[in-house]
């Protein structure tokens, strides 16, 4: 061949081997951190004054008015027949709704359910120019030289920090319900602003890298400068997000759902031939008997349950108008997602499921929590803020997560995420386990399942971490 051809190749490896080391060593090392987004979501123009950063002891309260209002609402309720023997396929089935309506109306104590709410500390501190509140619980005994880990747990949509009841015990006192007693921790669970107790922002633009600084910023506020954080839903994403702010900050980051917003080539390759060839792709068999046939459980599946997705990203007052409006429509809206969510195939039952998982007092003080604060409208918005410009445009969707990482792969979570595909996002990856059974509200529906899990990987970590230093 002629030196001419010769030289061009020369040329042509040059550029590609100069390429890679450019993409791997010089553009990888400027893109580790996501910067931390400073805000203010305050009314109005923002003060010139420092913000006020106390920390005060917050209490759920609710007024006779409020109740009496409620009442009122849900003796007025009106109903529609559904379809015959359409159990939950069609939403809400409102001959179910009427049962839990009535349960509402004269069984239900939410008097009762506040006293429950308030067994653990609430507090409030304003960040950002808006109030987050949070629940802070502690260890009620340490043993001697322990201390305890700081963990902060992000709930999502249509959740609440509620949701952490039933684990925060397993996880300040492990020993005390037979688990293992190497790790304590003290639990942070804020609400997101917007949701529950939480300030809604009075500003556009409030996505997760705005949730995951403002609670990065209370972490530091409470003295906590290494801290270990969970999530599952939108906890997912803002905890993902703090990873990348602070990965100098977080020791590791435990996820009970872990969303692929960007497809490569690679992935649309490995859904084409995994079911094949699953091996070539880093697929196990759990992975194959999860995700296939991929038209039914992919594709049909996310189309079939993301209606209130393309709403909520895109109109989320419209419809936000009725559900703050009626006690009712706000039940049904959030129930339906409390029964499709914990087992896809409950759509087939006439109560949905809802009994077998969930007591009908958690889910109605879970659904009392957005009454009475009247967050609806603006726990929805959060969908638009973090969607509306397109799905795999952010920086934070091309960043790689460097902490160490663990997930807990729930059998009926929406839509499954193979380890392979997790790794790519997460290639810092502690622990990978396919759980036994349950699905999206893990902490809530499975609190022991997933405390080992938490625990089980926590103890990974300061492994590693005890190895490093030696």
């Amino acid at each position: 061949s002629s030196p001419a051809g010769i030289m061009l190749l020369d040329i042509l490896v040059t550029l590609i081997v100069g390429t890679v080391i450019y993409y791997y060593f010089v553009s990888k090392k400027k893109e580790e951190t996501l910067p931390f987004k400073e805000g203010w979501w305050g009314k109005g123009q923002k003060p010139d004054t420092e913000e006020d950063a106390t920390i005060r002891p917050f209490k759920v309260e609710t007024t006779e008015e409020e109740l009496s209002d409620l009442f009122k609402r849900l003796d007025q309720a009106r109903f529609t027949e559904p379809l015959e023997n359409s159990c939950f396929q069609y939403g809400i089935n409102s001959v179910y709704l009427r049962k839990v309506v009535s349960y509402w109306k004269n069984q239900f104590n939410w008097k009762k359910q506040v006293e429950v709410l308030n067994k653990y500390p609430h507090f409030k501190t304003k960040i950002q120019g808006i109030d987050i509140h949070f629940v802070h619980v502690k260890p009620p005994c340490l043993p001697e030289g322990q201390s305890a880990k700081p963990l902060l747990m992000v709930h999502g949509w249509p959740g609440s920090f509620y949701e952490f009841y039933k684990i925060i015990p397993l996880l300040t006192d492990p020993a005390s319900h037979g688990l293992s007693d190497e790790h304590f921790f003290e639990v942070i669970c804020p609400s997101i602003p917007g949701y529950g107790f939480s300030e809604a922002p009075h500003k556009k633009d409030f996505n997760s890298v705005s949730v995951a600084s403002v609670f990065y910023e209370l972490m530091l506020r409470l003295g906590f400068s290494e801290f270990y954080a969970q999530g599952g839903d939108w906890g997912w994403l803002i905890c993902t997000n703090l990873a990348q702010i602070a990965p100098n900050n977080m020791k590791g980051l435990h996820l009970n759902l872990a969303s692929v917003t960007r497809m490569g080539f690679s992935h649309v390759l490995s859904v084409l031939l995994g079911r094949y060839l699953p091996g070539l792709f880093g697929f196990q068999d759990e992975d194959v008997k999860r995700m296939y046939p991929f038209l039914e459980k992919g594709v049909y599946r996310i189309l079939r349950e993301s209606g209130y997705a393309h709403i909520q990203a895109t109109k989320p007052d419209t419809v936000g108008c009725g559900l703050n409006d009626s006690p009712v429509g706000l039940a049904g809206y959030i129930l339906e997602k409390f029964s499709t969510w914990t087992d896809p195939k409950f759509c087939n039952l006439e109560d949905g499921g809802l009994e077998r998982k969930f007591s009908l007092d958690d889910l109605l003080t879970n659904i009392m929590i957005y009454w009475v604060s009247g967050c609806i409208v603006s726990s929805m918005r959060f969908y638009k803020e973090n969607l509306q410009k397109g799905i795999g445009t952010q920086k934070h969707e091309k960043l790689p997560v460097q902490v160490p990482t663990g997930i807990a792969s729930f059998p009926n979570e929406l839509m499954h995420t193979p380890q392979a595909w997790a790794l790519k996002k997460y290639p810092n990856m502690v622990s990978f386990h396919y759980m036994p059974r349950g699905g999206h509200f893990a902490a809530l529906e499975e609190p022991e399942l997933l405390a080992e899990d938490i625990l089980q990987f926590v103890g990974e970590v300061e492994k590693q971490q005890l190895w490093k230093k030696k």
